[in-house]
């Protein structure tokens, strides 16, 4: 029996890549290089700021830029990373019937604390998560399960009595690793290369309140 319902934040419930795009695209302004379409963007905001930099600048983790072209990247997210962001269609009436059913909702995502912190409360949910943790919380970020633990720590609930829903393997790896039953948002930042099917979710769903069928 689900007594709570589990979510990731980028991709799953609020679309973040327009304001983590202007971000790198500012970078890539002020640098004289091409900027990026949001076609391209769209499918690695899931993936952060590493995942931007690699496409922005066409570097891996190993060349010497990298690390900082990355801060320099947090620093200009960090200018607007509320400008556009939204929640998806159906995520706030999904909330407000949770609520409605009594269950608690939190949080899980791999976005550090800086922006989390600001962002979340100024979200439209309907009802405010019982639990956020954040890619920085614990010391360790998803796919490692000890944000997921962590989580259902704080909310004092099994984590075999959670859902968890989200749009990256990372999620679905995360979840499965505690136990929780994994739903894969099928509206999130999915690229031609994920293959999902292989990643193991319980169930998928297309639209946010298809959740209401599952528990």
């Amino acid at each position: 029996m689900i007594k709570a319902v589990l979510f990731d934040l980028d991709g799953t419930l609020a679309d973040t890549a327009l304001d983590l795009g202007g971000a790198l695209n500012r970078m890539l302004l002020e640098d004289g290089l091409p900027t990026q379409p949001y076609t391209a963007i769209r499918p690695l905001a899931s993936h952060g700021a590493r995942a931007l930099v690699s496409l922005g600048f066409g570097i891996d983790k190993h060349h010497p830029d990298f690390e900082r072209l990355r801060l320099r990247f947090l620093d200009e997210y960090a200018n607007g990373f509320t400008e556009q962001t939204t929640l998806f269609e159906g995520v706030a009436p999904l909330i407000a019937a949770l609520a409605e059913r009594g269950l608690p909702w939190g949080i899980i995502t791999n976005k550090p604390m800086r922006f989390t912190d600001h962002l979340v409360p100024v979200l439209p949910f309907p009802v405010k998560p019982a639990v956020v943790v954040s890619g920085d919380t614990v010391g360790v970020a998803k796919p490692d399960p000890r944000p997921m633990r962590h989580a259902a720590e704080l909310i004092g609930i099994d984590p075999l009595q959670c859902c968890y829903v989200g749009d990256a393997e990372r999620d679905i790896a995360a979840g499965r690793a505690v136990g929780m039953k994994t739903i894969l948002a099928n509206w999130g930042y999915l690229s031609d290369e994920d293959r999902p099917g292989e990643w193991g979710a319980d169930h998928e769903i297309d639209h946010p309140l298809q959740l209401l069928e599952l528990i």
